[in-house]
């Protein structure tokens, strides 16, 4: 009877182990929904996860791919001849997952936060402006914007105005 449950309990352990390693090799190499700094096929990404409409404006030396959301906010990723999305811009009765849209620079916008709220108390509009990433962002409930780009990204000829 002991030999039974050691040998079940052993088993048990095994599926354990094998069910946190897949769930390791999932969060590892699962698609980044990766925006700023990424190419244009995260912005397909970002349209599945957002579960929103999408349209294109070509608009001289870039592509403005505008996502709008079934909660009416709308999210505009700004693509560069070069297919990298140098900018984002969001508006709306809700703020985005700027987790999802700021992809890799999410954790240097997460820390100019943190020291942002360390520095000041009360509320104002958000301004960071750190090398090689600029985040602004204000609003108040149901009617958020902001927008956030990567200045050494900027196509030739284009202004950080356009991203809006």
């Amino acid at each position: 009877m002991k030999i039974c449950a050691l040998a079940a309990t052993r088993g048990a352990l095994r599926m354990a182990k094998l069910s946190g390693l897949a769930a390791l090799a999932f969060a590892l190499f699962s698609p980044a929904f990766a925006s700023l700094g990424g190419d244009v096929g995260s912005v397909q990404q970002d349209q599945a996860r957002i579960k929103g409409t999408i349209q294109l404006h070509a608009s001289g030396p870039y592509t403005v791919h505008e996502i709008t959301a079934p909660t009416g906010t709308t999210v505009r990723e700004y693509v560069s001849p070069e297919g990298r999305v140098f900018g984002v811009a969001w508006q709306g009765p809700f703020v985005p997952d700027l987790k999802q849209i700021l992809g890799t620079y999410f954790q240097q916008y997460s820390a100019a936060v943190r020291t942002r709220k360390a520095t000041y108390v009360g509320r104002r509009p958000l301004n960071i402006q750190e090398p090689g990433l600029v985040v602004q962002s204000s609003g108040h409930m149901r009617a958020y914007f902001g927008r956030a780009y990567v200045p050494d990204m900027l196509p030739q000829g284009v202004t950080e105005e356009v991203i809006r």
